[in-house]
């Protein structure tokens, strides 16, 4: 079966199907469903000649390759934060070891068998593109960074790239400086 269902009025045409299948002749079980589907000709595009909103398209979905077979490599995402003596033995930063106080991102990548020359990092605000003759990885980032303050160093002897991104947060009372 080859139809395509990705319309609103297929999947109603499918649910009437299916209703009419089962002999009850009524779509109530669907009718909770279909109410919080928005009917695809009510949305309106800045540009007439537009397929899709911005609103549609995923973040990072132009280094999407599905038929792109290389593995993935192993990775970690570790959070730093910088403290000093102040935060340590006073607490006046009200900075605690969580997260929400860090400032910087750090992936490590595990790149076996690759030179320095075969790395290919592209960085936006929430996507991490790395690709390598053997390995690819597309890494959708946990929190907003800053791609221009970013800094990379590949440690050959242990065969490990390491990204360092500056994380774009809101001031709060936590993240007030």
């Amino acid at each position: 079966m080859d139809a395509d269902i990705s319309s609103v009025c297929s999947l109603q045409s499918l649910a009437k199907l299916l209703s009419d299948a089962r002999g009850d002749g009524g779509d109530d079980d669907f009718d909770g469903f279909f109410s919080s589907l928005t009917d695809t000709s009510q949305l309106k595009s800045e540009n007439s000649k537009t397929i899709w909103s911005t609103g549609e398209v995923p973040e990072g979905s132009e280094f999407d390759d599905t038929w792109d077979l290389r593995e993935q490599p192993e990775y970690e995402i570790l959070f730093k934060q910088q403290v000093g003596t102040e935060d340590v033995f006073f607490g006046m930063s009200r900075k605690d070891p969580s997260t929400a106080c860090c400032e910087d991102m750090v992936i490590k990548i595990k790149l076996p068998e690759t030179k320095f020359s075969d790395i290919t990092l592209d960085i936006q605000d929430k996507v991490l593109d790395l690709r390598t003759p053997q390995k690819k990885l597309l890494l959708h980032l946990p929190c907003p960074v800053d791609s221009k303050k970013g800094r990379a160093r590949f440690l050959s002897e242990e065969e490990l790239l390491e990204v360092t991104l500056r994380m774009t947060r809101e001031f709060d009372f936590i993240n007030f400086a």
